[in-house]
């Protein structure tokens, strides 16, 4: 069974987050966000955290305003979507997000790997397609039998 997708991203300053996040509509949810290492870039320079706290529930548009609206470094992050309203939880396992109301988690790692788990699979086919069209490297779905990963968190 298909999980999710993975692949990888320049290890540059971007705004990867918001390329990445195109195909969904990031204001219908809201968000765990786990204030992982991540830092809005300023005058081509680090320049303060972009996430600088862990938050339980923040608003997509708030979100989608940070992602988008900023030049950043992702160094780690850690994003899950819920629908609006629902109890937000920091989901720890696969299993964990399976039974959850949880309908996507996006982490990154190291930089440069970056993993994304859609419940969804007309979602999740349509996020494929999209980063196959951004030209992103090793892309390939995440499956029952390929996930190596034992937490869904980045540390």
């Amino acid at each position: 069974m298909k999980r999710g997708i993975q692949f990888q991203i320049p290890n540059e300053y971007g705004s990867f987050l918001g390329e990445i996040l195109k195909p969904i509509k990031i204001a219908d949810y809201d968000w765990f966000v786990g204030g992982e290492e991540s830092y809005v870039v300023v005058e081509n320079s680090l320049g303060d955290s972009l996430f600088p706290d862990r938050v339980m529930g923040m608003a997509g548009e708030e979100l989608q305003q940070m992602i988008d609206g900023n030049n950043y470094y992702l160094i780690f992050a850690n994003l899950k979507a819920y629908p609006r309203g629902a109890t937000i939880i920091d989901i720890e396992t696969y299993e964990d997000y399976a039974e959850s109301e949880c309908r996507l988690a996006l982490l990154v790692i190291d930089s440069s790997y970056v993993a994304v788990y859609i419940k969804d699979a007309e979602k999740r086919e349509e996020m494929l397609e999209h980063i196959k069209r951004l030209g992103y490297e090793a892309l390939h779905y995440i499956t029952d039998d390929n996930d190596v990963r034992t937490k869904l968190s980045v540390w």
